[in-house]
C-alpha cells in the first residue's frame, strides 16, 4: 500500500493506515487521512469522485480563516461534516528568514508556540477524532501544504495509537516525497519565481524530533500534555483511539507476485526508492537519501539490465534491480554473476519477509541465465545489513574501499556471493 493517495491536484494526501501500533497492532487503513489542502478539490472532476469514494464523513481544516476566504475550502457536500479549526495563532514570516537560520530549532519552536496556544483547537479536533473513530467512519483533516499544522495534530493521533517516536518522526518525513510537486505548483501560481520561504516544502526529521524534546520536556509527555494543557482524559482518549482504530496485524498475507519493470513504471520506482530511504534516516540509518535517485536512473537500469517489482495481490510490495555486470564494485569479472541491487519493500505495509522472498526471486533468475553466483553489496558502515544477507546465505567476499557510483563521493562496501546450489548442484 501507498500511503499518497494520487490525486491530479493534492500533493500530499494520505492514509496513515498501516502504521504499527500498541500491542502489536496496526492503524486499520482507510480510516484517518492527512493532506495538503482539500480547498483544491473542485467538484465534478476525477479528483471530487475519488475523494467522495472514500467515504470520509469528517473533514478537519487547519487553516486560519483567511486563508480560507483568500484559497478556498473543500466544496460542500452532505457525505460529510466540515470544521474549521485554526490551531496556529501567532503567524510567523518564515519567507524573511535569514537563509543561515537552520529552519529545525525555528520550526520545533512555532510547532511549541502553536501547541501552546491553540489548546481549544486542537482539544476540539481529537474530539473529532475519537467520535469519527467511535462511528467507524473515516476522517481527514488538512492545512495548506499538510506539513505543519497537519503533522503537529498527526504527532498527537498517533502517539496515543500507541506508535513509536521512530515510526511517527518517519511519518512527519514523508511530506518530503510531496515537496517537489508543492514547489512546482507554488512556481505556477507565482510566475515561475523561486520562494524565498526556507525550507519550502521541506520535511526534515529534525524538526519533529526538536518538537517532540520540547514538548516533553515543557509538558512532561504526551499524554501530560493532553490532559494537563488540552483538558482531556488522555488514557481514556487513547483507549477508545485504539480500540476503533486499531486492528490485529493479518494472521496471513497473500502470495507475492512478480513482473518485470517498465519505463512507465520509473516513477513509481523513485517513490518507493525515497519512502525507503526515509524510514532507514527516521531510523538512524545513514545508508539512502531521497532524490538521489532520479526516474532516468531505472530507466537506464531497465535497459542495461532488469528491474522486478513485487505485488501483494494489487498493492506494490517490493522491488529490486538485477544487473549482468557491476565493474564499480566488483571489477571485470567473467559472466558468471547477477548483482542484485536496491532490494527495497514498501515500509510497514509489506507482507513478513517480502526482502527474503524477493531475494530468492531474484537469485532464481540469475540461476535461469546459468550464473552460478548471486553478488551484492552493502555500506561498509552498515553491519545490520550485512547481517540479514548472511543470514541469507551470502558470504562476504571482501571489501571495495572507494566505490564510485557517479555522485562524486567514493564510499566504502563490503561484496557479498552466493552460490546458487540448485544450479550447482551443491547441498
Amino acid at each position: 500500500m501507498d500511503r499518497h493517495i494520487r490525486f491530479d491536484a493534492l500533493r500530499n494526501f494520505r492514509d496513515l493506515g498501516g502504521y504499527p501500533a500498541a500491542d502489536g497492532r496496526r492503524i486499520r487503513p482507510g480510516r484517518l487521512y492527512r493532506a495538503d489542502s482539500l480547498g483544491k478539490l473542485a467538484e465534478a472532476t476525477p479528483d471530487w469522485s475519488r475523494f467522495l469514494s472514500l467515504g470520509i464523513r469528517t473533514v478537519i481544516d487547519l487553516r486560519y480563516p483567511w486563508e480560507i476566504e483568500r484559497n478556498g475550502r473543500i466544496p460542500h457536500d452532505a457525505s460529510f461534516t466540515y470544521h474549521n479549526l485554526s490551531i496556529e495563532h501567532r503567524p510567523y514570516n518564515q519567507a524573511a528568514l535569514d537563509p543561515g537560520v537552520d529552519v529545525g530549532p525555528y520550526l520545533a519552536e512555532r510547532y511549541l508556540e502553536v501547541a501552546q496556544d491553540g489548546t481549544k483547537e486542537i482539544r476540539r479536533a481529537l474530539e473529532l477524532v475519537a467520535e469519527a473513530a467511535e462511528a467507524d467512519e473515516p476522517l481527514a483533516f488538512h492545512c495548506a501544504s499538510g506539513k505543519d499544522r497537519t503533522g503537529l495534530l498527526a504527532a498527537l493521533v498517533l502517539a496515543l495509537l500507541g506508535v513509536d517516536e521512530t515510526t511517527l518522526v518517519e511519518d512527519f518525513t514523508l511530506t518530503e516525497l510531496a515537496a517537489p510537486a508543492l514547489l512546482s505548483d507554488w512556481r505556477a501560481k507565482n510566475g515561475g519565481r523561486e520562494p524565498t520561504w526556507l525550507g519550502f516544502g521541506r520535511a526534515p526529521a529534525s524538526v519533529m524530533r526538536l518538537f517532540l524534546s520540547s514538548l516533553t520536556t515543557h509538558h512532561g509527555s504526551i499524554e501530560d500534555y493532553v490532559t494537563q494543557t488540552l483538558g482531556l482524559d488522555a488514557p481514556s482518549l487513547a483507549q477508545t483511539l485504539r480500540t476503533h482504530l486499531l486492528e490485529p496485524a493479518p494472521a496471513t498475507w497473500p502470495p507475492l507476485t512478480y513482473r518485470k519493470a517498465t519505463p512507465s513504471d520509473a516513477a513509481l520506482l523513485v517513490h518507493l526508492r525515497d519512502s525507503a530511504a526515509l524510514w532507514q534516516l527516521a531510523r538512524g540509518i545513514d545508508q539512502w537519501r531521497p532524490g538521489e535517485k532520479d526516474e532516468a536512473h531505472f530507466r537506464r537500469r531497465m535497459e542495461e539490465g532488469e528491474v522486478w517489482l513485487a505485488y501483494a495481490d494489487e498493492h506494490l510490495a517490493g522491488a529490486w534491480e538485477l544487473w549482468w555486470t557491476d565493474p564499480a564494485a566488483w571489477g571485470p569479472r567473467p559472466p558468471d554473476a547477477g548483482y542484485i541491487h536496491r532490494l527495497m519493500t514498501t515500509p510497514h505495509t509489506a507482507p513478513p519477509g517480502t526482502g527474503r522472498r524477493m531475494l530468492a526471486e531474484a537469485e532464481k533468475r540469475i540461476a535461469s541465465t546459468g550464473r552460478p553466483y548471486a553478488r551484492l553489496d552493502c555500506l561498509a558502515s552498515n553491519p545490520r545489513l550485512r547481517a540479514y544477507y548472511e543470514a541469507a546465505g551470502y558470504t562476504v567476499a571482501g571489501e571495495q574501499r572507494a566505490k564510485e557510483d557517479g555522485l562524486g563521493s567514493p564510499y566504502a562496501v563490503t561484496l557479498l556471493e552466493k552460490r546458487l546450489a540448485h544450479l550447482t548442484g551443491d547441498q
